[in-house]
């Protein structure tokens, strides 16, 4: 039985976008189908590049139909830059492997740069290199420094007829290999401090760009490469002193939304797998699917899933329809980065504690998810990174609510511009959000929801009266405690927003927020065990304490849920 909450190739129909759309995500997922399980993960093994893929998007128009917005589209009607459409690309991307996906990702990335820049010229040269099938890299990162772009190597001497000669090194830049365009941070030699930064424009088939080496075993091509004397003329120039700066961190605002579909695009292939291996599999005389152990595994995977589903798909709401005004989407995107993709390695372990020796098969997805589904948390910022942000919006979006007109599912066929005119990327602790509260009233009939809202009503008292101090804030360790507590609070308020609009089955939410309960208890234990909490904060942890609401008939009917995934798919030979 096909379930409608998850991704099936079997039964995929994106009836919710317009034709077009529609054909490509379509297309894509018979190019997977028809190549097959074997072929798939020959090449994953083999470390093969993805020519054949890149091929089949340029054949397609795929990458220039979806990253093209529409003021670069030269008037064609379907192309444009549209999140809702580009999340579900994402999900297809992982679900089959996470080097495609990644090869657009970075490409994503590299446009981010040049869709922001007054540079005309360079933004026609984009959009006509996307239309022939090119992919794009962004140069942010050093060997040294990371994505410390501060500290940036790149230097850029003045050449006296406007332009420069850049020279230095990049470092887990995806497809340095092959991007037609890298949009290179760097730094000018004449003039100090952010105004001297510059964002250019380089080509990695020019002689001065010199490929170092893949920097790690995989059909992703993740390169160190090496400008030497590299000729910048001033039409390559996209951005200079502190718009460069701005480019660069808003160019990842965009591009770490990404992570959480393609999160959720591998475990759903996964499940498919663990589902069907565990319920045919016979031990002790008994399936083991028998085990009350393993079925709470499996279910609670299955509800974290989809609850990495609901969140990210009201989250693109909300990006969809951000503008200078209504900025919530800076908390609602490192959420998704963190948050859905930490549930997502919570969701495969999960199912590998129930499949076991199975998920080191060779012949098995489970085998590349497992490995794969680390990488995310880790891309765009590590969580500990993703989490210090968060928690920059904490008492705004917990004590200080502000009006808003509701936000409505966002399906339409629109061009999201402000994506690349958001402005100055500072002054976050001046967003305001909407009363989290509604969401939660909306179903306080559902016995695990009204439990862990006693959470949240908690955490809103620890951060009006227990709140850490002035040395505590430089505590790091604690603040990630707290961070937590707050990322939960959060993840739930959109889950349940999602549901309302979805209609979700109330047994579905009552078993994912029996989960979300248990996740604060052991987060706000943690918090209760750091060496510099109070003795005030220790007593509130521990009274924040809550055991979920237990329902047997419930656990019963969600599970019948996830035994019916067995056998619904399973990818074509």
């Amino acid at each position: 039985m096909s379930d409608s909450l998850l991704f099936n190739p079997r039964t995929y129909d994106p009836a919710h976008f317009d034709p077009e759309t529609r054909r490509l995500l379509r297309a894509t997922v018979d190019w997977f189908e028809d190549r097959g399980k074997r072929r798939l993960l020959e090449d994953y093994r083999s470390r093969a590049w993805l020519a054949d893929f890149l091929a089949f998007s340029a054949k397609e128009g795929l990458f220039a139909t979806f990253l093209t917005p529409a003021a670069a589209g030269q008037g064609e009607p379907d192309k444009r830059w549209d999140t809702a459409r580009i999340a579900a690309l994402n999900e297809i991307f992982g679900f089959y492997g996470l080097d495609y996906w990644y090869a657009w990702q970075v490409t994503v990335l590299g446009l981010g740069p040049v869709w922001q820049s007054d540079n005309a010229d360079a933004r026609g040269r984009a959009a006509e290199l996307l239309s022939e099938g090119e992919v794009f890299a962004f140069g942010l990162s050093e060997k040294t420094h990371g994505a410390d772009i501060y500290s940036t190597d790149m230097l850029l001497e003045p050449d006296g007829d406007g332009g420069f000669r850049a020279t230095g090194s990049k470092y887990y830049i995806g497809n340095g290999n092959a991007a037609a365009l890298v949009s290179v941070f760097g730094r000018r030699t004449d003039v100090e401090g952010p105004d001297g930064y510059v964002f250019f424009a380089a080509d990695s088939r020019h002689p001065a760009y010199g490929l170092v080496k893949n920097v790690v075993d995989s059909s992703k091509y993740v390169s160190e490469f090496r400008l030497t004397d590299y000729p910048v003329a001033a039409a390559d120039v996209l951005h200079t002193g502190r718009a460069a700066f701005d480019a660069a961190l808003n160019t990842v605002n965009v591009g770490k939304f990404n992570l959480c579909t393609a999160s959720i695009g591998i475990c759903e292939h996964a499940m498919y797998e663990a589902v069907t291996h565990a319920t045919g599999r016979i031990l002790y005389g008994r399936p083991v699917t028998a085990f009350p152990h393993v079925r709470r595994e499996l279910t609670d995977a299955y509800v974290r899933l989809v609850g990495m589903k609901l969140f990210s798909d009201r989250a693109v709401d909300y990006f969809r329809s951000a503008g200078p005004d209504d900025r919530r989407y800076l908390l609602f995107n490192p959420m998704t980065k963190m948050k859905v993709t930490t549930e997502g390695e919570k969701v495969i372990d999960l199912m590998w504690d129930v499949i076991a020796a199975k998920g080191f098969e060779k012949d098995t997805y489970f085998a590349q998810a497992a490995i794969e589904i680390r990488g995310l948390p880790k891309l765009e910022g590590t969580v500990h990174v993703n989490l210090a942000l968060i928690l920059k919006f904490m008492r705004n979006h917990l004590l200080e609510p502000a009006a808003y007109a509701p936000v409505p599912t966002r399906l339409d066929a629109a061009d999201d511009a402000f994506l690349f005119r958001q402005g100055p990327a500072r002054g976050l602790g001046s967003v305001r959000f909407h009363d989290w509260r509604p969401a939660y009233d909306a179903y306080a009939g559902v016995p695990n929801v009204s439990r862990f809202r006693e959470q949240a009503d908690a955490l809103c008292e620890f951060v009006a009266t227990a709140a850490p101090d002035e040395a505590q804030s430089r505590d790091l360790d604690l603040l990630l405690a707290v961070g937590q507590l707050f990322a939960l609070v959060v993840h739930g308020q959109l889950i349940l927003e999602q549901a309302r609009l979805s209609d979700l089955d109330e047994d579905v939410l009552d078993e994912l927020f029996g989960a979300l309960v248990r996740d604060f208890s052991a987060h706000a234990v943690e918090l209760h065990g750091k060496d510099s909490a109070t003795a005030v904060q220790q007593e509130w942890a521990l009274g924040a304490v809550r055991r979920p609401v237990v329902d047997a008939d419930r656990a019963a009917r969600v599970w019948a849920r996830v035994e019916a995934l067995a056998g619904s798919y399973e990818m074509a030979p």
